[in-house]
């Protein structure tokens, strides 16, 4: 199941999207779609590395210590 949602966009960013989904033959929902996927998978790592980085329990691995362990 899908929902719609609507958005307003600055002339200069519809006009872009506009470009790339006549160039790719694609809709511009189908673009809008990808770049939010592709956005909320980039802050879901984000949020994993900064929960990481806080962790006092996770080990920190140095750069020399990874190239030994990976045979470099």
């Amino acid at each position: 199941m899908s929902k719609s949602l609507s958005i307003r966009l600055a002339d200069d960013l519809a006009g872009r999207l506009a470009t790339m989904a006549s160039e790719t033959e694609r809709s511009k929902a189908f673009h809008v779609q990808k770049a939010l996927e592709a956005y909320l998978d980039e802050y879901a790592d984000l949020q994993i590395a900064l929960d990481r980085l806080h962790d006092q329990t996770d080990p920190i691995v140095s750069g020399k210590e990874l190239r030994k362990s990976v045979g470099l």
